[in-house]
């Protein structure tokens, strides 16, 4: 199609994939939290998956898992130390517009997340909805479950309950800005 000024455009379109649509936000985590290693801001990693190998072959290379098991149920995304606190999070990705889904928080990670509390440690979700990046406090999220009996949390809950965390570029997201807000304003 030719539209003003003889600029072309292909009116045919790629379709769009949502194939591993979160790993945008855990980039940017990992990112961010490779900055704060750096700096020596705080010690915050991604948590491997637990799993077990049953089959292996072998070939020119090394060897090739052919066959692999969840060994035990994973917790949550992230957890380290900051400014002498255990703190641990979850990050997910929603394309809904109007909430965020509760079946993307396995029932053993909402157990999880109770007892990091009970704990008095700190607990968060981030979520990425309507392409901006939230923080809800683990508090807030477990009242809203306890309180509720929806399926999802509204967007509105999200934006009037959670901390907006701004984009950037050192770190790509500033977490710990908002955790700073929440946590140790007294300080």
């Amino acid at each position: 199609m030719n539209y003003p000024n003889n600029i072309k455009k292909d009116v045919h379109q790629t379709p769009i994939s949502y194939k591993n649509r979160g790993m945008d936000l855990e980039e940017e985590l990992n990112l961010s939290n490779e900055y704060y290693i750096e700096i020596d801001k705080a010690y915050i990693y991604k948590k491997p998956t637990p799993i077990g190998v049953a089959n292996v072959s072998y070939n020119l290379h090394g060897k090739v898992i052919e066959k692999g098991y969840f060994k035990e149920q994973s917790t949550l995304d992230y957890n380290g130390l900051y400014r002498g606190k255990y703190i641990e999070f979850e990050a997910k990705v929603t394309q809904n517009k109007t909430s965020f889904p509760l079946a993307n928080i396995h029932h053993h990670q909402i157990n999880h997340i109770r007892n990091i509390l009970r704990h008095q440690g700190i607990v968060f979700l981030i979520i990425k909805i309507n392409d901006l990046v939230y923080l809800l406090k683990g508090f807030d999220f477990i009242e809203f479950i306890d309180n509720n009996n929806r399926k999802s949390i509204p967007y509105s809950f999200i934006q009037n309950t959670g901390y907006l965390i701004k984009y950037g570029y050192r770190p790509p997201l500033d977490y710990l800005k908002v955790v700073d807000e929440i946590y140790f304003k007294e300080e």
